[in-house]
């Protein structure tokens, strides 16, 4: 495939990619400003993601909580009973006090003693200290209680200690003795090891924390899913945008949008309303603009074109040769742009009807036969035949125009001597008509074929006369039609080795048109 030419400086020097990239811009005035050196913008962060994280972040962040909390409420829970038993120890021992000769003794029935004997998880431990401090019985190392804590006769108090290395739980009263003597009410302290309380204390907090690793992730998922059904409308929404036409300016029904962004949908349709104004204008403009300059080009070239019928010297012959030619070009771009007004312009009221696509295919090239000779090139047509009609529900005219515009491309643009197939094939299990215009020109680079169908386009060195709007207007017209527009190489068998193009035009086959 042949690949275009570079374009040089007045000085005869290569141009740079950005000279082409230049060149490129002022070849295609409606192409976007070059943007490659402005800083990028953050992107901000979907929605999704940051619903997702506020939701997620407080629960996160509550669940180390509720565990310490947990912790806290499973002590209490498991120090309860203990506690009660430890203060009815230490009851049953005051009240096993009394008063022998002025001095505290204590004395144990069996069955008291039962309860004070240690099992085979606690170890219990007891002291009773007489009124001057002496020990009446129990252990003698059991760690004491400051005098400011100890509480008044009657009244149990709980700490938590420490005694030949473990941690114990201590229950302690005072009891006075009428006839004891001594400066302060006899202390009674009752002790336990912690190993029961605290195996309670880790059953309730496995009990509680244990599921909790179970419903943490089942909670994330249900957020998950709750949240990507909450947001559904939304990407309903986007998808419904994304999938129109870039011309399709008709609003956005409100109905599919969710009541939080009706404000949203509504200045976009405020938007689209304004755009779709401002394009009717400029179309318009556009269209006056070409049908006022249309008579007096012709007028232009029939007067350059009398000039010349009659002896004028070289220069001015050359420059009347120049007029002649420009002012067919600019007519051609007249006619053009006016096809394309009429092209995009859908409220025209084009009425369609059944076209026998194989029949306007065969005018089209006999209308273009001549323009085809003048540059020595084989124009054909391959089609079914005439017994074999082949209707597409479409506007005569405008495919017709089209159709023209597909010839004259390929004629502007293939060398002398070329050669143009127009064909037309039926795809009967696919319901579609396929117009292809098949050439050996230069072709078009795949890397370009996205954008040679925008208006006023032109690859960059291409040699040609073309305005850049014949394939603009064609793929207009099909899309019009419900049809599509493709672009790709040429398939001669023939010449498998030259460059071309095949532009192939799909069309729906009408309803009426047999299987």
């Amino acid at each position: 495939m042949a690949t275009p030419a570079h374009s040089r400086h007045p000085t005869g020097a290569p141009s740079s990619a950005a000279d082409d990239a230049r060149d490129a811009r002022y070849e295609n005035p409606f192409a976007p400003p070059d943007e490659t050196d402005a800083p990028e913008a953050p992107r901000p962060r979907s929605l999704f993601g940051e619903i997702l994280d506020w939701m997620l972040a407080p629960l996160l962040l509550l669940w180390p909580m509720s565990i310490a909390v947990t912790y806290l409420v499973a002590k209490t829970i498991a120090n309860g009973p203990f506690d009660r038993a430890l203060e009815t120890n230490a009851y049953v021992l005051a009240r096993q006090i009394h008063p022998v000769n002025g001095v505290a003794e204590l004395t144990l029935p069996e069955q008291t003693r039962d309860f004070l004997r240690a099992d085979n998880v606690d170890s219990v431990y007891f002291q009773v200290l007489g009124a001057r401090g002496e020990l009446v019985a129990g252990e003698a190392d059991m760690p004491l209680p400051r005098d400011e804590d100890r509480p008044p006769p009657g009244v149990v108090v709980f700490r938590d200690d420490l005694l030949r290395g473990n941690d114990v739980r201590v229950a302690y009263t005072t009891v006075a003795l009428p006839q004891a003597s001594g400066t302060q009410p006899v202390l009674v302290q009752v002790g336990e090891t912690l190993d029961k309380r605290n195996a309670l204390a880790n059953d309730i907090i496995k009990g509680v924390i244990l599921p909790q690793f179970v419903i943490l992730p089942l909670a994330i998922l249900l957020v998950w899913f709750g949240l990507s059904r909450g947001l559904a409308p939304l990407n309903a929404l986007q998808a419904h945008i994304r999938a129109r036409r870039p011309d399709d300016l008709s609003p956005v029904e409100a109905q599919r949008a969710p009541p939080e962004i009706e404000p949203l949908v509504t200045s976009f349709n405020d938007l689209l309303a304004r755009l779709e104004q401002n394009m009717a204008l400029q179309k318009r403009f556009i269209a006056d603009a070409a049908h006022q300059m249309k008579t007096p080009l012709a007028g232009l070239r029939t007067q350059a074109e009398f000039a010349l019928r009659h002896p004028v010297p070289p220069d001015v012959q050359r420059s009347l040769e120049q007029i002649a030619t420009s002012s067919e070009q600019a007519a051609r771009l007249v006619t053009q742009l006016l096809a394309l007004a009429r092209a995009e312009n859908r409220a025209s009221g084009l009425t369609f009807e059944p076209v026998e696509i194989a029949a306007l295919a065969r005018r089209a090239v006999r209308d273009w036969v001549q323009a085809a000779l003048a540059k020595r090139m084989d124009l054909g047509y391959e089609g079914p035949p005439d017994d074999a009609p082949l209707d597409v529900d479409g506007n005569p005219v405008m495919l017709r125009e089209m159709l023209g515009n597909l010839i004259d491309n390929a004629i502007r643009y293939t060398p002398e001597g070329g050669r143009i197939t127009v064909r037309v094939r039926a795809d009967r299990a696919a319901r579609l008509a396929h117009l292809e215009v098949e050439d050996t020109g230069p072709g078009i680079p795949a890397a370009e074929r996205e954008r040679v169908v925008e208006r006023f386009y032109r690859i960059l060195g291409r040699e040609g006369d073309g305005s850049g709007l014949g394939l603009a207007i064609v793929r207009e017209i099909a899309t019009q039609h419900g049809g599509t527009l493709t672009l790709d190489d040429h398939v001669y068998q023939q010449a498998p080795r030259l460059a071309g193009t095949l532009v192939r035009v799909s069309l729906p086959l009408a309803e009426t048109a047999p299987d």
